[in-house]
């Protein structure tokens, strides 16, 4: 499968008819319609369903349009890295959880633009487990990560900052006052938490017992939609502190007694073989 014509599909996608797309690729209907049939005669599947104005992608089409996606993606990103030494350019791509620590990522990439104002930024969001499968198939260069998270496979560095557990509740909440919540008030409230692999272990620790006497209503990847719930009271969210300001709103955070830290750490493959600008990165991290 040549990338030219994956792009050719994944403009398809994007567009839904092929007059939209031929357009878009400067080509004439009958060329593109040809080579998306050779396509799918090479992969041996169906990757569209035509019908009378648009078209839909098959389950096989959908399933190649995202790992397509990150194919160019990667592409782009290595042939961006491929500069002489002597020039300190490409892009730097780093994901990360929900944390006030990533102001210390910050404040380091601002150092690395101020030093290479030709290095570009590439910031993906998401939970531990997002992060690291994006690392194994070479489409993030670093990770921000909270544990608990096994990091044997990478390199990491642990970050001089700890985030803190607690509960978000609305202010309505019977609880709501307490200054600190601790395991025994929280048996019988509506909760949400996070769905990171490991998180419950830590979690039942915590407790010092499983968390199947909980009353768990829903799991959250990221923490702005579940805020969200907590806002109408549907139910309370146990997270770390700092992710959604409670200021002047009806949510407050309340922290964990006895308390409950986490650690943070960037990580990244082991033996990876980084461009110049990731390199840039890496000195100023191991240098702080």
């Amino acid at each position: 499968m040549e990338l030219r014509v994956l792009n050719y599909f994944l403009t398809v996608a994007r567009e839904k008819t092929i007059s939209k797309a031929a357009e878009a690729l400067h080509l004439s209907q009958p060329t593109l319609s040809k080579q998306l049939k050779e396509l799918e005669d090479e992969l041996g599947v169906t990757l569209f369903t035509r019908g009378n104005r648009t078209i839909t992608l098959t389950e096989e089409g959908i399933y190649l349009a995202n790992k397509g996606k990150e194919i160019l993606a990667l592409v782009e990103a290595t042939t961006t890295n491929l500069v002489s030494d002597d020039l300190i350019s490409g892009e730097v791509s780093l994901g990360g959880g929900e944390t006030q620590a990533f102001e210390f990522v910050a404040i380091l990439l601002r150092e690395l633009r101020e030093k290479h104002p030709d290095i570009k930024l590439k910031l993906y969001s998401g939970n531990a487990d997002d992060v690291m499968e994006k690392i194994d198939h070479g489409l993030l260069d670093f990770g921000l990560v909270i544990d608990p998270v096994e990091k044997q496979k990478y390199e990491h560095l642990r970050l001089p900052l700890a985030d803190y557990w607690g509960v978000l509740m609305n202010v309505e909440h019977p609880l709501a006052s307490k200054k600190t919540i601790a395991p025994e008030d929280i048996t019988d409230t509506p909760l949400l938490i996070s769905n990171q692999s490991l998180v419950d272990n830590q979690l039942a620790e915590w407790f010092g017992e499983n968390l199947d006497h909980l009353m768990i209503v829903g799991t959250y990847n990221l923490l702005y939609n579940a805020s969200l719930l907590v806002k109408q009271n549907v139910a309370s969210a146990l997270c770390i502190d700092g992710i959604i300001p409670t200021e002047n709103t009806n949510l407050t955070f309340i922290p964990f007694s006895p308390p409950l830290s986490a650690t943070i750490n960037i990580i990244w493959k082991k033996n990876q073989i980084f461009s110049n600008a990731s390199k840039a990165f890496l000195q100023l991290l191991q240098g702080k």
